[in-house]
């Protein structure tokens, strides 16, 4: 059986693109150094990018790391030199490093592919072979098989289980896998006549031309009664001839049988006869019966109706008392949500001060210390206070299990100017000197830190979000200092307290 193949074009190798993340390491075989390597990708850079505190990034890699918002720079956290705001990477934070490009380009490159021995730089690489080496290992697009880019068109004419072939009788295309299921249904396949032997007659002419070959066999025409011969139709009469006595002793035994089965079937008629007059006497017993559950049936119906009515009216009433419920707790959902908002907003103002002094008590010490040790909670931050009814918003944030260069060592504490409603009316940049302290409950030695703002740092502008970054002290307190026994934890409880200096407002 002969096919021709279907036109199919190969998929061409894709385009250079600079939106790729870095070039495979085993290119430089051995010459390879941290220095040339990305480190989102960890391969070599390509289009290098150097963010604000050092790290290089290839320029896709970059960008689709900041494509969803500021994010922390995992090197700087890796090395343990994490420092905020530089070691957060934002658009804009980062410009090419043209230096690294350059010497990254004119190192020495090998391809990694089996058998290929192409050499030169990897900016040759890019420009001349990524992509486009005949021997890169490729998916076949139809049968998912991995071959050669080279042998990608043998494969497709002559391999792959899934390529399209067109049939020589048809035209019509189909998978190679479905060779067998297309010959059995080929409309123009070629078919052998039985009879005459003639051939190469298209499976769709078959049917009319063995109906008028007279070579063809067909069954005897006294098939029926027994004879099992088939015999070429210009030859049926000279066989009907041949054969007549054998034909009628088949009608005559055929005959003799039906005799046979007509008597038992007599029988059997009169036999249902007889039943049938007895089930005529059951049936007029049946009727009588019948008559009697008619009326009650009807009694019922009229019953039913009436419940029926009753039900539908109870289903309605039903169906308003469950709309009127539904509104209800609608309406007690929505009453909880206002008292919840209400208890909160209480609770926040009951711990408000305006004379910029505040203590901030923490209870539950050690469960939040654990949770910070684990991440699960490792920022926590106070109720806001003001400088006064009109004045600065502030708060504080902890972190219990420190942060940046105080993490696992200091318990780190920063205050955080708020966006208030009084704003407006206030100087900026926020310029009062702010004293963090954690208190001794024997009111002999508290930790105190206190510092002036940096009126340059975007901590101390005006917020136009709901909070600024935090700015403070990450080595606020050592925290072998409130291990074992201590006069700052009791009761599972440490107060913080700051006082904002009011000097100038």
């Amino acid at each position: 059986v002969g096919y021709a193949m279907a036109t199919q074009e190969p998929s061409p190798p894709s385009s250079m693109e600079s939106n790729k993340p870095g070039f495979p390491k085993k290119i430089l075989g051995n010459k390879l150094e941290d220095k040339h390597l990305c480190n989102c990708c960890h391969n070599i850079l390509r289009r290098p990018f150097q963010a604000q505190c050092g790290h290089r990034f290839c320029s896709y890699c970059f960008n689709r790391t900041v494509s969803n918002g500021p994010q922390k720079c995992s090197a700087c956290i890796k090395e343990d030199i994490f420092e905020d705001p530089t070691s957060i990477l934002k658009q804009g934070c980062a410009f090419p490093d043209n230096a690294v490009r350059r010497e990254v380009e004119h190192l020495p490159a090998a391809c990694i592919n089996e058998n290929c021995t192409w050499k030169g730089t990897i900016k040759e690489y890019e420009l001349n072979h990524e992509g486009k080496c005949e021997f890169m290992i490729i998916s076949c697009p139809s049968c998912k098989e991995h071959i050669r880019f080279n042998e990608q068109e043998r494969h497709n004419e002559r391999e792959c289980p899934e390529r399209t072939l067109n049939c020589k009788y048809c035209k019509e295309p189909f998978h190679f896998k479905n060779i067998k299921a297309h010959d059995e249904i080929c409309p123009k396949y070629p078919m052998i006549c039985e009879g005459c032997a003639k051939k190469k007659i298209p499976r769709e002419k078959y049917v009319d031309h063995i109906k008028f070959c007279s070579k063809f066999r067909t069954p005897c025409r006294f098939h029926v009664v027994g004879c099992d011969m088939s015999v070429e139709k210009e030859k049926i009469h000279d066989h009907e001839r041949a054969y007549a006595y054998e034909h009628l002793n088949l009608l005559l035994s055929v005959g003799a049988a039906l005799e046979l089965q007509l008597h038992s079937e007599k029988t059997k008629v009169a036999e249902l006869g007889r039943r049938c007059t007895e089930l005529e006497v059951k049936a007029n017993t049946f009727e009588n019966v019948v008559c009697v559950l008619n009326r009650e049936v009807e009694r019922f119906a009229t019953t039913m109706e009436a419940s029926n009515r009753q039900h539908k009216l109870d289903q309605d009433k039903i169906e308003a008392l469950s709309n009127k419920v539904r509104q209800l707790e609608r309406t007690v959902g929505l009453k909880d949500l206002t008292v919840a908002e209400m208890e909160g907003r209480l609770r926040e103002m009951s711990a408000t001060t305006f004379d910029g002094v505040f203590v901030w008590r923490i209870s539950d010490f050690a469960k939040k210390r654990q949770d910070a040790i684990a991440g699960r909670a490792p920022a926590m931050f106070s109720p806001a206070f003001y400088t006064s009814k009109y004045g600065y918003k502030m708060c504080l944030r902890i972190y219990l299990n420190g942060d940046g260069t105080g993490r696992g060592s200091h318990l780190s504490l920063f205050f955080v100017v708020m966006r208030g409603q009084s704003d407006a009316l206030l100087k900026w940049p926020f310029n009062q000197k702010v004293t963090l302290m954690l208190l001794d409950q024997s009111n002999r030695e508290h930790i105190i830190d206190a510092f002036r703002p940096d009126v340059t740092s975007s901590s101390f502008q005006r917020p136009v979000s709901e909070m600024n970054i935090a700015s403070g002290c990450p080595l606020f307190c050592p925290l072998s200092k409130l291990d074992g026994k201590n006069s700052y934890i009791r009761d599972d409880t440490i107060f913080i307290k700051a006082i904002v200096d009011l000097t100038g407002l």
